[in-house]
């Protein structure tokens, strides 16, 4: 069964963030964290995972960005912070340290 990824990036504690969605979250964010993605996230630095959920259904990661992003700036501060409350980079967890 395949995984979804909802994810938070962003470049520093109460930063810019990016909400978006991948189905391969460790090689998503080694691709931010290396510049390989170029655009937004390459521009303001932003390479930092602060938040993510995972999924079993495409159609409800979906949902859950579109809910994600259509929140107010301190809704989705607070969710990271109930979750990562020092906003610690998440990579290594993900990556079991390797």
């Amino acid at each position: 069964m395949k995984n979804y990824y909802v994810y938070i990036l962003a470049n520093k504690k109460n930063g810019t963030l990016y909400i978006v969605i991948t189905s391969n979250l460790i090689k998503r964010t080694w691709e931010h964290k290396n510049n390989i993605i170029g655009g937004f996230t390459k521009k303001y630095s932003i390479n930092h995972l602060v938040y993510y959920e995972q999924f079993d259904s495409l159609e409800t990661a979906i949902e859950r960005e579109k809910q994600l992003k259509n929140w107010r700036r301190r809704w989705k501060i607070n969710q990271i912070e109930k979750e990562n409350p020092d906003w610690i980079d998440l990579y290594d967890t993900i990556t079991d340290g390797s």
